[in-house]
């Protein structure tokens, strides 16, 4: 049996997300050796499995072994993932008849859905035979002794059936051929069904049961919902009879089961996503046609399988099937169906696990259908059998205003609307509207602007299409003769649209013509003559259904999505005649645009010698308002025609955020440019630059300039010419058609690779010391700018050399092409000079270069980049400019060579991270990637646009006595500020609270500005005293900055509070001040001279402070205060965004490394050195072990990197042997990894692990390594070729996280991967509050609990009835009425203390408990029984052990932080892709 068993796993995959594998033995009564969540490893089950010992016992009872495995084995506490859709699957080996009934417990275990399969010997194997899920999953043998003689049976057997059953819900109907030929082998076809049903899981929720049989005609003798149990199918199929006849009409019979079972009223579940499979049996060939029934029901997703026997055609069969090798044949059905049964339930289980349900939404049901009817002269004769094809369509239809919309056009030479989609909403009206339609007549026959008129006429809300709510719209085209003019275009704008067309023509129409218009070729039928159009009827029917899915709502825009669009008009001398024209042109264009604020957007320019603009992007946000505006439009006339300056004027004045242009936001960006006349000016450069900036541009010209148009335009077939601008009228159709057909192609140009605009300044160290090297200096610079998307709206660049004194090459709005920023910066000479004053350059780039003047966006929000590099140190200080380049918000990056100073270049960089080193400048290139993945790691976490800013702003202010007469000045400056927000429910909120507290709205009050600003005026002055400012600040930390107050800060919104405060407070500050700022909040604040140095001490940075005289004075501050506010932002949001995390260093110290301790040290050393170590940042802990662990310091040990520094630098090596990684992980688990040493896990903060180990471990790193990845910890590892690999990828949290070195001293080259590594880890996790533990579980009033157990007495009295213990809590206090949260969602914890073995059974109430959700942790002692506690407990790794319960201390960290580490509720995942994991 052993032997057995261990065969079986080996063929198995045992991980912890893949097989679950667990022995249960049995004789009197059962016991498990261990759960399916006990071992996640194979080797360790193999190992168990080697070491178990035979029970013995009598008799035998596999009914009770049964029902144990169902109540304590396949549940989720034994680790049994049956809810998550995992196969449950039972082996059992018997040896004799069982003593007990085994039924009742082998059909409980069925019913929930485990398989089971069994191998007997000869005094079981009957038995067996009713236990297993089918008689042929049962195995049958002399003597258990000969297991191996049917192991491998065995494991095909399983192998082949596994699949079938991770199958959860199917819709499977019998076809049966009942015709004369089958009459003598008709009970075998009955039979075949009986056993097939056998083996489906029959009920109303799991698998439904249809039969039909058929000859020349089908009959169903029940529906998918006619019976809900497997007994009442089985009944109904052991009676079923022969209905004979002939001739075989297969195809009837699969399009009758199409149209009457496979149907929602048949109790098909398909609209629910739920696999329909058709099983036919066909004894004979086809008398009619199969081709469309098959392809129907292919197209509505059915799944056939089909068997035959002599008599039936295979290619016909293989036809019918969804796949050809799902088509069976057998010589005879009599002998031969049971031998393929096993090979048909393998197909059928590989077929249905490639389903994926579509679900369709109710909209399914509904359809705007469209019916485009040739009535030229050549379809005279034919036409009432299209208005009768009409007719029987409509039959299939169920109009009604919220079902089916139906639209009937007739065309020739022109189109001809008989009714619209929204005309008519009952069949009974369009019937006879349809039967009484007259046949145009006419020539030419038009099909291209037909297709265009329903496009533009039928297919629109107006005309009742429900497009944009997502309902299918499906144009009929119905066509006698091939068109006159071109298809192509208006077919191809449809498409895009989303319309679904459908073809039918006749003989004289051009086949290839109507595969063209079609939505697919195969879509286009045809017909000899339109007579003939009842032999399509179905199959365009079915077609239409099978495709006709809802679409994805689109804008009604040409464009197919929300644009800006931009009309630039020659208004010249020469288009006096023509302007009318441009002006009617420019009318229908905007007419099929969709002008709202948040959808098309319109502007309209008109030129000459200069350009006027008649309204911007964001002067109107209604239709009506624009086209009324256009109407009153005057030519202005004037010469020469200067084209290139106009195209430069849209660009620098129309196509820019403050005249309303969305490009920051993707929002495509089109010019419509009509000209009458060739330009007198350039308008190659001009037209670059717009389309470099990604705006589309589409162009009209005359003869005159079409020349010119071609070279403007996007693209040459993006321009229409005409001999005069008067002529307009001619292409206007074309035109439309182009630009709905192109917009789509646009994809918004993407800001840099740093994924950002951003405006970067190069500081280049021109001095004497860098003469050799600066032409890799130049170089570096050249490649860095070669890597941004330079222009004026995207990436800006200035370059500025310095020795004694700075000079700038060139400003941020010096240029605005890269090309032209290049060639200035190939020509780039050498300065020269000494000293080196790095001090006054900064001072220079922030006063001269960061600035709006000099082109610097930052008031804006646009992110400001600083590059230095620097050969040598610096003659001057750089300690203040540096210091007001961050205040200002600049973002510097230095780098240094071998001359400069490392500790300056820290300083300098906005953290010290950013400062980079190379030997020589010649080595620049190997610093340049990692420059780059700097900067692009930082705007990660830096605000994606200005527009995409979020801010919680809170005023506060002083509303004392002292402030009466400057009241005014307060309310006008918070006015002011409110100028520069943007006030909306998904951008900035408001709070205005005036103190002694009261607050007059919270942030969530309002949502529009108006509402703030008119609160904001009619506040009025409290008045009194004394002035409690620090009351005030906690009121606001308590009841303002909170999420039930509108408080985004969980959503990792800036939190800003302004404080205007006119005295000193009669209270304290510091405290409040300290608990705001500590909680992320931005204080900002102005006082006077009575409460200015208070201020100094509350805001968050003494820069952020303002002073005046009086709060009267407030005007004289509000632009500095706004310019204040404006450039600490950005660093703050930075830098209240920035990373958090406790750093743990795990280092190797035993024997093996005694040689390359030292390189670990340094390595350590380095690492530190790029961390940001201060209480509130980066934490930072080192552990040495060998033998034993030891830690050096804890997390909260140092607060200084200086002091961390200090005391890695005097590391000793310990030395010892053997090496215990296990014992080290689960030390750092246990004592550092907790709050008392300075973790801050409980706040979100990440935890990261970093192991140096340079041998394999000699204990076991299994259990802890898990536990600590279960506390969230981050291990990444790092090995020397001692180590194992496969070891080390185990501890680490994921495998790509193990590096490994040939030996330590190698270490440098990993750890630049490494800290990469670490920086991608950000603090994401949502912060898992300590209530959940710390005071969810417990009592509130600690006092009363302490009291109360201080006083307990021991109760006495045996036995030990441990069950009923367990049973009484569940049912007496984990209940609502006890003070139980469970329903809340609240976790439930158990804690058990237990001296002895239960007299009573505790596996019942034990799972019981676990049912119900309550986590159990145990703690025995040396009397209790160590199996049942695990057996008890959540999880057998819960129960922990002492020797006498004098030793609980020793064990009462880690049973607290494993309490903390499981007791988060747990979401339920869902079902996973079976077949596989089991």
């Amino acid at each position: 049996m052993l032997d057995f068993v261990q065969k079986v796993v080996e063929k198995l995959n045992v991980e912890e997300n893949r097989d679950r594998v667990s022995v249960v033995q049995y004789s009197r009564d059962p016991e498990t050796h261990f759960y399916l969540n006990t071992y996640s490893e194979e080797t360790d089950v193999l190992d168990t499995i080697k070491t178990l010992r035979h029970r013995g016992g009598r008799p035998l009872n596999t009914g009770s072994a049964l029902q144990y495995v169902r109540d304590n084995v396949f549940t989720s506490s034994a680790g049994s993932r049956s809810q998550q859709g995992v196969p449950q699957i039972l082996i059992l080996l018997s040896g004799s008849r069982s003593n007990d009934n085994v039924d009742t417990p082998a059909s409980a275990l069925k019913e929930s859905g485990v398989l089971i399969l069994g191998v007997g010997t000869r005094n079981s194997s009957r038995e067996i035979q009713r236990i297993v899920s089918d008689p042929s999953y049962a195995q049958s043998i002399s003597e258990i002794s000969d297991l191996p003689s049917v192991q491998q049976q065995f494991l095909s057997t399983l192998a082949s059936t596994v699949s079938y059953v991770t199958m959860t819900r199917r819709d499977v109907v019998f076809l049966l051929d009942g015709s004369d030929g089958t009459r003598d082998s008709f009970p075998a076809i009955r039979d075949f069904v009986q056993r097939m049903v056998d083996r489906l899981n029959v009920s109303d929720r799991r698998d439904r049961v249809s039969v039909v049989q058929f000859s020349r005609e089908p009959e169903a003798h029940f529906y998918l919902n006619t019976y809900t149990t497997k007994e009442s199918v089985l009944n109904t199929v052991r009676g079923l009879r022969h209905r004979g006849g002939r001739p075989l009409n297969t195809g009837a019979a699969l399009q009758y089961v199409r149209d009457n079972v496979f149907t929602a009223s048949s109790g098909s579940r398909r609209l629910e996503g739920v696999p329909q499979l058709l099983i036919l049996l066909s004894g004979g060939r086809s008398f009619d046609n199969i081709d469309m029934p098959a392809s129907s029901l292919k197209e509505l997703g059915v799944l056939t399988f089909a068997v035959g026997s002599r008599g039936s055609d295979s290619r016909e069969l293989q036809k019918i099937s969804y796949d050809p090798s799902s088509a069976l044949s057998v010589t005879d059905f009599i002998s031969d169906l049971p031998a393929v049964q096993q090979q048909f339930l393998s197909t059928l289980a590989s077929a249905v696990s490639y389903v994926t349900p579509v679900k369709p939404t109710p909209e399914a049901q509904r359809r705007d259908v469209v019916f485009l009817l040739d009535g030229s002269d050549g379809t005279r004769s034919g036409f009432p059998a299209m208005k009768d094809f009409v007719l029987r369509v409509m039959e299939k239809l169920n109009v009604a205003e919220d079902k089916d919309r139906v639209s009937v056009v007739q065309f020739s030479r022109d189109p001809e609307t008989h009714f619209y989609l929204n005309t008519y909403t009952r069949k009974d009206d369009i019937v006879d509207t349809v039967s009484v339609l007259r046949h145009k007549g006419g020539r030419p026959l038009n099909t291209g602007a037909a297709l265009q008129y329903v496009r533009d006429n039928v297919f629109t809300a107006s005309s009742g299409s429900r497009r944009l709510e997502g309902v299918p719209q499906i144009l009929i085209l119905l066509s006698g003769a091939r068109s006159f003019d071109n298809v192509d275009v208006p077919a191809s704008a449809l498409k895009d649209l989303g319309v679904l067309i459908f073809t039918i023509g006749s003989r004289g129409s051009d086949s290839r013509e109507l595969q063209k218009i079609s939505h697919e070729p195969k879509y286009a039928l045809s017909v000899s003559d339109f007579t003939e159009l009842p032999n399509v009827q179905e199959q365009l029917v079915n077609t239409v259904e099978a495709v006709s899915v809802p679409i994805t709502p689109a804008s009604p825009t040409p464009t197919g999505m929300t644009a800006d669009v931009v009309f630039l008009l020659d208004g010249s001398d020469g288009t006096r005649n023509g302007f009318p024209a441009m002006l009617d042109f420019v009318q229908k264009v905007v007419e099929k645009l969709n002008v709202e604020e948040n959808r098309d957007r319109v502007s309209v320019v008109q030129y000459s010698r200069d350009p006027e603009t008649h309204f911007y992007l964001n002067t109107y946000s209604e239709e009506t308002d624009v086209l009324d505006t256009i109407k009153t439009l005057r030519h202005r006339g004037g010469r020469p025609l200067n084209t290139g300056s106009a195209l430069q004027y849209v660009r620098d004045n129309v196509f820019t955020s403050s005249a309303g242009s969305r490009s920051q936001q993707g929002v495509p960006q089109i010019l419509i440019l009509l000209s009458g006349s060739r330009s007198n000016d350039n308008v190659d450069t001009p037209a670059s630059a717009l389309k470099e900036s990604g705006v589309l541009i589409l162009g009209v010209g005359t003869r005159n300039s079409s020349r010119e148009i071609q070279r403007i335009v996007s693209d040459p077939s993006y321009a229409q010419s005409i001999s005069e601008i008067s002529d307009l009228p001619s292409v206007q159709q074309q035109f439309l058609s182009t630009l709905a057909s192109t917009v789509s192609y646009v994809t918004p140009v993407k800001p840099t690779v740093i994924g950002k605009t951003d405006y970067v300044v190069f500081l280049l160290d021109g001095s004497d010391g860098t003469r050799d090297s600066f032409p890799a200096i130049r170089d570096f610079v050249q490649r860095m700018v070669d890597r941004l998307n330079v222009s004026d709206r995207r990436d800006r660049v200035s370059v500025v050399q310095f020795s004694r004194e700075p000079e700038a090459h060139f400003y941020l709005n010096t240029y605005t092409t890269k090309e032209s920023v290049l060639n200035t910066v190939r020509g780039l000479r050498h300065r020269g000079g000494r000293p080196l004053n790095t001090g006054a350059a900064l001072q220079y780039v922030r006063d001269n270069v960061f600035t709006a003047s000099s082109g610097s966006r930052r008031l804006e929000g646009v992110p400001q980049l600083l590059i230095l590099l620097s050969g040598g140190r610096s003659f001057d200080n750089i300690d203040m400019p540096a210091s007001s380049l961050k205040e200002l918000g600049v973002l510097t990056f230095a780098v240094g060579s071998r001359g400069s100073d490392s500790r300056e270049l820290q300083k300098i960089s906005y953290d010290p991270s950013s400062a980079l080193s190379v030997t020589d400048f010649a080595n620049l290139p190997t610093v340049q990637e990692q420059l780059f993945s700097r900067i692009n790691t930082l705007f990660q976490i830096l605000p994606v646009e200005p527009e995409a800013q979020r801010r919680d702003v809170v005023f506060l202010l002083d509303g004392s006595d002292g402030t009466r007469s400057g009241f005014p000045a307060m309310k006008d400056f918070v006015l002011r500020v409110m100028e520069k927000l943007n006030v909306a429910e998904d951008k900035d909120r408001v709070s205005v609270v005036q103190f002694n507290p009261e607050t007059h709205f919270y942030l969530n009050t309002y949502s529009e500005e108006t509402d703030v600003l008119d609160t904001i005026k009619t506040l009025r002055h409290r008045g009194g005293r004394p002035l409690n400012t620090g009351s005030a600040l906690q009121y606001v930390r308590d009841n303002v900055f909170t999420s039930s107050a509108g408080s985004r800060s969980q959503q990792g919104v800036p939190q800003i509070l302004i404080l205007l405060s006119g005295s000193r407070s009669n209270d304290n500050v510091d405290t409040p001040a300290s608990a705001l700022k500590e909680s992320g909040v931005l204080i900002l604040g102005v006082g006077t001279r009575n409460s200015s140095r208070e201020i100094q001490r509350i805001v968050s940075d003494p820069s952020y402070a303002q002073s005046i005289s009086e709060i009267s004075d407030l005007p004289s501050v509000q632009q500095q205060f706004l310019s204040t506010l404006a450039s600490t932002i950005v660093t703050d949001i930075f830098r209240l965004r920035m990373t958090r995390r406790d750093v743990v260093f795990l280092l190797d110290g035993s024997d093996g490394t005694r040689d390359s301790f030292p390189a670990m040290r340094d390595f350590v050393q380095r690492m530190v050195d790029r961390l940001n170590v201060s209480d509130r940042r980066d934490r930072v802990s080192v552990v040495q072990f060998s033998r034993e662990p030891e830690a050096h310091f804890y997390l909260n040990t140092y607060t200084t990197k200086e002091s961390v520094l200090n005391t890695v630098r005097g590391l000793r090596h310990r030395g010892g042997r053997p090496l215990n990684t296990g014992a080290a992980l689960q030390y750092v688990r246990d004592n550092v990894f907790t709050a008392s040493s300075g973790s801050r896990r409980l706040e979100g903060v990440p935890q990261l692990l970093i192991l140096l180990s340079g041998g394999r471990s000699f204990d076991n790193i299994d259990m802890p390594a898990s536990s600590l990845k279960e506390l969230g910890v981050l291990t990444f590892a790092v090995g020397s070729r001692g180590s194992d690999s496969r070891e080390l990828q185990k501890i680490s949290y994921d495998p790509s996280s193990a590096l490994s070195v040939t030996d330590f001293a190698n270490l440098p080259t990993v750890q630049e991967q490494l800290f990469s590594r670490i920086n991608t880890v950000r603090e994401e996790t949502k912060t898992v509050s300590p209530t959940q533990i710390g005071k969810t579980n417990r009592v509130l009033i600690h006092d009363d609990i302490v009291d109360t157990v201080s006083v307990l007495r021991h109760k006495g009295g045996r036995p030990l009835n441990t069950g009923a213990a367990l049973q009484y809590v569940r049912d007496n206090v984990f209940t609502a009425s006890s003070g139980s949260r469970r329903l809340e969602g609240v976790p439930q914890i158990l804690i058990l203390l237990s001296g002895a073995r239960s007299f009573d059974n505790v596996d019942v109430p034990a799972s019981a408990l676990k049912d119900l959700g309550v986590l159990i942790f145990t703690i025995g002692s040396r009397g209790s029984d160590s199996r049942e506690l695990q057996k008890i407990s959540h999880e057998p790794k819960y129960a922990l052990s002492v020797s006498d319960f004098t030793e609980l201390p020793n064990v009462q960290e880690q049973l607290v932080n494993t309490v903390e580490a499981v007791s988060v509720p747990i979401t339920p995942a869902s079902p996973t892709p079976t077949g596989m994991t089991a």
